[in-house]
């Protein structure tokens, strides 16, 4: 069983496979922790910045991780085999239009 017999992949659309699923939610679960914790830390008086600073950063690299995790989980599954369903010139096309906010 592939990571695709549990979604409907077609040439139209290409399901994200489940472990980079699994992996960037957990990422993510984490980067929310932080981002809770800053809220909470600003609502105190006497926070130093440079303690919001440390969790700002730890959400971003928290962040950087899941997009990491989704990349990877991309480059892998379909536009390894963009050649094969004949859709390369997209792939590189919609993968260049999203890493542009990268």
């Amino acid at each position: 069983m592939t990571d695709h017999d549990h979604c409907s992949t077609t040439p139209d659309h290409l399901c994200m496979p489940t472990d980079a699923r699994k992996r960037a939610r957990h990422r993510l679960s984490i980067a929310r922790g932080h981002l809770e914790s800053i809220v909470k830390m600003l609502d105190d008086k006497d926070v130093y910045c440079v303690d919001v600073l440390r969790q700002i950063r730890a959400v971003q690299g928290a962040l950087s991780g899941a997009s990491d995790v989704v990349l990877r989980g991309h480059l892998e599954a379909h536009v390894a085999t963009a050649a094969e369903r004949g859709d390369a010139a997209e792939m590189v096309d919609e993968l260049m239009e999203a890493l542009k906010y990268r």
